[in-house]
């Protein structure tokens, strides 16, 4: 695609970033096939290629409406039509530089822009959002159908793991999920605990970055990488020269107190914080206090089954033999968030696992769409996201499973808000098999 980019922009960072995605798109239109607000609006500017157009034309010098910034606000930021490019065009880093622009040129209407700050600062901030979460399940009862929708019911965590193990991963302490759904982390910390692998978790870790970077707001998203870098160097910093590479263990890491750590890898399991955790080295390529140390972030940085399928057979001897027999739901629905099949392009690992696991995966249609989520967007965009669930749902529930399985604490209350099947997180389903598995402890 030709582009003739405005002087103010030319010869920026920014700027150059654009003009090498842009020149990348033939537009061919593949990917309107495949993207979830044109198969819903049928426009072509709720489309990739349409958005495309609108963001270069703002790169060229057109001023921007609020048109414009509408049809950029309708992306759901899904990926989805990067996978299908042939082009390789990387419409995501586009579409958030795309917004950026517009956002400093176009003024919003004062309610989007106070909902837009409570949820930018609210959200990423856990001394703000656990109390409020704790209360709202409190009181779910007598919320209307709006709230409660967003207020998932609290589930047992159940116990955390206390023994050591030499082998290690770090975990990220996240923003919401801990609050809305403790369960996940705990089924985490003890499904790794039953392979001998113990799960760290770095004081002064927090949210990934990725609800500023979508919020417009790329400089707090930058901010919240360099914390959490901060957090897990002491970890991961290089040791000795003959260092394990990134793939194995991490000799000569040395923890806050000055001993090998033996980290392994940095795991996610939320897989929207993963995909953020992976752009690190992107996000602050420009920064030269950050960029190698980002890089290597990015090189150690695991989504759960990624890790996890490397221990298949430890893990597929410890689970229950016949696991509908043991009280387990078996016939299971798989939903992968795009931004593990899209952002993270991992496919058929999670599946691989639950099969193996013993659960009876079910076919599930227009697997490779947006269930809708898409952290804020549910809220900012709340009529095309329940008509994206409702879609979704009626492919997740087509053969009518025990239990439908995610990736991704927002794709988990989401899809929970709109049907009466238990919506979990493939790991605690994973946790639940090994419960009723064989007893026998993998060594400390």
């Amino acid at each position: 695609m030709e582009t003739r980019l405005a002087d103010w922009l030319r010869d920026t960072p920014l700027g150059r970033e654009a003009d090498d995605i842009l020149r990348s798109c033939v537009h061919c239109g593949f990917c309107t096939a495949t993207c979830p607000t044109y198969q819903l609006l049928g426009d072509e500017l709720d489309g990739p290629r349409g958005r495309i157009y609108l963001i270069k034309q703002v790169m060229e010098g057109v001023e921007p409406t609020r048109e414009t910034q509408v049809h950029l606000d309708r992306c759901l930021s899904c990926r989805n039509c990067e996978s299908t490019c042939p082009s390789g065009v990387q419409y995501g880093h586009l579409v958030d530089i795309g917004r950026e622009l517009v956002e400093s040129r176009v003024e919003r209407p004062r309610s989007e822009r106070l909902m837009r700050t409570a949820l930018r600062e609210g959200l990423t901030r856990r001394a703000l959002f656990d109390p409020a979460m704790r209360l709202g399940q409190a009181v779910r009862p007598m919320l209307p159908a709006v709230l409660k929708a967003k207020v998932p019911e609290r589930v047992d965590p159940g116990h955390t793991p206390t023994r050591s193990h030499a082998r290690k991963v770090l975990m990220l302490d996240g923003c919401v999920q801990p609050a809305m759904a403790p369960s996940i982390d705990a089924a985490t910390t003890r499904v790794l605990d039953a392979l001998g692998i113990q799960a760290v978790v770095a004081p002064r870790s927090g949210c990934c970055g990725a609800i500023r970077q979508h919020l417009s707001d790329p400089e707090g998203a930058r901010a919240d990488a360099r914390r959490n870098i901060d957090a897990w160097w002491p970890y991961i910093a290089p040791g000795a020269p003959d260092a394990a590479t990134p793939q194995g263990p991490v000799a000569g890491a040395a923890t806050q107190s000055g001993s090998p750590s033996g980290v392994e890898a940095i795991v996610m399991n939320a897989s929207g914080c993963g995909a953020m955790v992976k752009d690190y080295a992107h996000l602050l390529r420009n920064d030269p206090a950050y960029a190698s140390k980002a890089q290597r972030v990015v090189a150690l940085t695991r989504d759960l089954s990624e890790y996890l399928a490397t221990e298949r057979d430890a893990l597929t001897a410890r689970c229950a033999s016949d696991v509908g027999a043991a009280g387990v739901p078996q016939r299971i629905s798989f939903h992968p968030p795009c931004t593990l099949q899209h952002g993270q392009q991992v496919r058929g690992i999670v599946e691989a696992l639950l099969t193996a696991c013993g659960a009876e995966l079910l076919p599930v249609a227009e697997s490779h769409l947006c269930c809708g989520s898409a952290g804020t967007y549910s809220v900012l965009q709340a009529d095309l996201s329940k008509q994206l669930r409702t879609r979704k749902l009626g492919h997740l529930q087509a053969q009518s499973p025990q239990m439908i399985v995610s990736a991704n604490i927002g794709c988990l209350t989401h899809l929970q808000a709109g049907t009466a099947v238990p919506v979990r997180h493939w790991v605690e389903w994973v946790d639940q098999v090994l419960s009723r598995g064989p007893t026998t402890h993998a060594s400390a």
